[in-house]
């Protein structure tokens, strides 16, 4: 039997290519042809679809949800879950975490592939646990990096965490597109030898080696792999199965409609020109091999030219991308997928504009102290002397500092005038502010755009003394 494909159009495709802004209604035409493909699953939730849909569309994302679930029924679905962060980009305490698992699985997620940026997989157990007593299967992922202490027996060492928590299948979450077609061989070979599990690789194709690397993976016996459909495929999104599928030995290829692939293929193309062409930008369509020395994914490399752009120095981008590896080293070498890629790249934003380490964000603060888990590596000397200052980091579990919040929350969303539905809950615990403004009805955010050049102006920096944070505002006076 060939590889199994798990399908990401409506999830990581889309999130990669055009900021997530596919909308439910553009998806819906097409669902039951795919559903039709022969696909093992299809992502098709989670990451930042559930954020994007409230803030951005004004989409409810539970009832995206329900109306694929009604007309996929043969394939199964998937979230992509971020552990104690839910999909969110903060610990949420275990009521709310065990209250929104439960709740996907009952809205029609048969999957949840559980990660987390740090690969401490105590910020995992929870939803893992949680999803594996409503009946759903569980993917547990490990994220990708490459760096000294990233060895093999590293990785060796998180595999045996996740089966001890009785996942279903390993996943390789290579969200940079920087696993070499050697390493793929590697690791997977050493995963099936030595633990007997069924293994899934994720990619991206911001590296150029994706197709090559999903080659050397099937046959090193993998058993599942990520493509979309090309349109909305390559670049940093996942490859295209219309070539994956023909760069494989015919006894290796997946078992799919190749003409129903092209019929959902024309569609896209069509939708994409007719309403999303404004979002594709060439440069998330073209090959990046410098990802393979600096690991920045392309979520990751847009928000350091927003972030750049507003402070009118996006001529300093070459100095940010040298300086996100030296940070990602004094910080212990973390794999720069969400949360972290935010906190590494933001502090690397500021040690080009302010110099080194005189401005700390309070998330980096966060981080030392042990509020986002365990880091794989000791931090520098310097970060610590300059965060710490001789005090002690947490080394529990983060969520176990937290209050349970869910009834709370129950109440607050009731206050609002709101219908206090599990889902209207949860989405509010999750993104209070941003939930309530969705309740209401209030019209999306305008699109941010770089503020304008000028001999005047002002710079905000966030500072951090004693572990208080302040905003100082720095204003240039025209003379």
């Amino acid at each position: 039997m060939g590889v199994r494909i798990i399908d990401t159009t409506f999830r990581d495709a889309h999130q990669s290519l055009i900021a997530t802004r596919l909308r439910t209604e553009d998806m819906l035409p097409v669902a039951e042809v795919m559903d039709s493909i022969g696909f093992y699953s299809m992502e098709v939730w989670g990451g930042a679809t559930f954020d994007v849909c409230i803030r951005y569309l004004r989409e409810d994302p539970w009832v995206r949800l329900k109306e694929l679930r009604s007309r996929i029924r043969r394939t199964k679905l998937q979230m992509l879950l971020r552990g104690q962060n839910l999909v969110g980009y903060q610990h949420y305490p275990d009521d709310v975490v065990e209250a929104f698992v439960g709740k996907a699985y009952e809205a029609g997620i048969d999957i949840f592939r559980v990660f987390d940026a740090l690969n401490d997989v105590r910020n995992m157990e929870v939803s893992i646990r949680k999803a594996k007593k409503a009946g759903a299967l569980v993917q547990g992922a490990i994220s990708y990096t490459v760096s000294p202490v990233h060895t093999l027996e590293h990785y060796m060492r998180i595999v045996e965490e996740l089966l001890a928590l009785d996942v279903d299948v390993i996943t390789i979450k290579d969200m940079a597109g920087i696993i070499t077609p050697h390493n793929a061989r590697e690791l997977i070979h050493e995963i099936k030898s030595r633990f007997k599990v069924p293994v899934n690789l994720h990619t991206h194709s911001t590296g150029g080696m994706s197709t090559a690397a999903y080659v050397c993976a099937v046959e090193s016996g993998v058993d599942f792999i990520d493509t979309s459909i090309s349109p909305l495929a390559f670049g940093t999104a996942q490859p295209g199965i219309q070539s994956v599928y023909h760069a494989l030995k015919p006894e290796l290829r997946p078992d799919v409609d190749m003409g129903l692939v092209k019929r959902v293929s024309k569609y896209l193309s069509d939708v994409l020109e007719k309403k999303y062409s404004h979002l594709l930008n060439p440069k998330v369509l073209l090959p990046n091999p410098n990802v393979v020395i600096h690991q920045i994914p392309g979520g990751m490399l847009s928000n350091l030219i927003s972030q750049l752009k507003q402070e009118n120095a996006l001529d300093k981008l070459d100095e940010v991308l040298e300086e996100v590896p030296r940070v990602r080293k004094d910080l212990g070498y973390p794999p720069l997928v969400t949360p972290l890629s935010q906190i590494v790249g933001t502090q690397a934003v500021m040690n080009v504009l302010a110099g080194r380490y005189k401005i700390i964000t309070k998330e980096v603060v966060k981080y030392v102290k042990g509020l986002y888990g365990r880091p794989p590596a000791p931090f520098s000397k310097e970060i610590v002397d300059v965060v710490l200052k001789g005090e002690k980091p947490f080394e529990g579990r983060p969520a176990d500092l937290l209050e349970p919040r869910l009834n709370k929350c129950r109440e607050e969303v009731r206050k609002l005038g709101v219908e206090a539905t599990d889902e209207n809950v949860l989405t509010y615990c999750l993104f209070p502010d941003t939930a309530t403004e969705f309740f209401r009805g209030a019209p999306p955010p305008p699109e941010e755009k770089p503020k304008p050049q000028r001999s005047g102006g002002q710079r905000s920096y966030r500072v951090v003394v004693d572990g208080k944070s302040f905003t100082v505002v720095v204003r240039h006076l025209e003379k």
